[in-house]
């Protein structure tokens, strides 16, 4: 299966995208640590979706090969809105969405307000939405300093496995990426705010009960970001979702467990 790599102008911003297979569209968002991309976050999920799917995962602002935009109030919205307005561009009307971490709680936000930008079909939520921990995990991806020491730390907050943070050559890879001109400064501004506007963007916690496309919330059973149970009880707040368990997966089980979060979303993705 061949991944194309694109490039389009959106709004006057220049967006990278992966694009593969036919069908009917599924659209992927990365998470947003530093050195995320769409290559990083799902090259073992793409072409295994590609077979039966039109499969579009974007670089979103500030990551990859996308515009590296500034924004102090709002960094959500804005990713939100540059989303929607690719697809647009794309010519997709309606698709599955599927996000990591942060790609999944821009997905949940915008699906339960009053009015959705996404024309969001379905929608994967892999270790994203309700609560973040707080520790030394979490603050190693908050408080990275652009170094190869800061990354291999952030790098063994998201993985399980100790073999990934132990890897020069993907430690490197994902430090390359948050290391491109601009890239620092677009990721960092999403976690500073203006002086009196609300945190996040202006995103409180979404109300759950207003997501109406059915939603399937995955859970890494060794995330170390996010209490155990989260998926379970996101689940049972929205009228059409579920929850699951990866077991032997960190915050990224689509990256530690391809094989299996694969077939939990060819089926989910392919229930009538």
């Amino acid at each position: 299966m061949t991944v194309h790599q694109r490039t389009i102008v959106v709004d006057g911003l220049t967006t990278g995208f992966l694009e593969a297979g036919d069908g009917e569209p599924v659209v992927l968002l990365h998470g947003g640590e530093f050195g995320a991309d769409a290559e990083v976050a799902w090259e073992h999920t793409i072409a295994a979706l590609a077979t039966r799917y039109r499969v579009v995962a974007p670089d979103q602002l500030g990551y990859g090969r996308t515009a590296k935009v500034v924004d102090f109030v709002h960094g959500r919205r804005m990713r939100i809105r540059h989303v929607a307005r690719l697809c647009d561009a794309l010519g997709i009307e309606a698709a599955a969405f599927v996000g990591n971490s942060m790609g999944a709680v821009n997905l949940l936000v915008d699906a339960a307000s009053p009015v959705p930008l996404l024309p969001a079909r379905r929608i994967v939520a892999i270790c994203g939405g309700g609560e973040i921990l707080r520790n030394e995990h979490v603050d190693a991806l908050y408080d990275y300093d652009a170094t190869l020491p800061a990354m291999r730390r952030l790098v063994a907050a998201l993985f399980h496995d100790p073999a990934y943070a132990a890897d020069d050559g993907y430690v490197a890879r994902r430090f390359a990426s948050s290391t491109a001109p601009g890239a620092w400064e677009a990721i960092a501004a999403a976690r500073f705010r203006r002086p009196g506007a609300p945190a996040g963007g202006g995103s409180a916690e979404p109300d759950y009960a207003r997501i109406r496309p059915p939603t399937l919330f995955v859970e890494g059973g060794a995330d170390k970001l996010k209490p155990p149970g989260w998926a379970k009880d996101l689940a049972v707040r929205v009228p059409h979702g579920r929850g699951v368990v990866v077991d032997g997966a960190g915050h990224c089980p689509q990256i530690e467990r391809p094989g299996v979060v694969n077939d939990l979303l060819l089926d989910f993705l392919g229930e009538p």
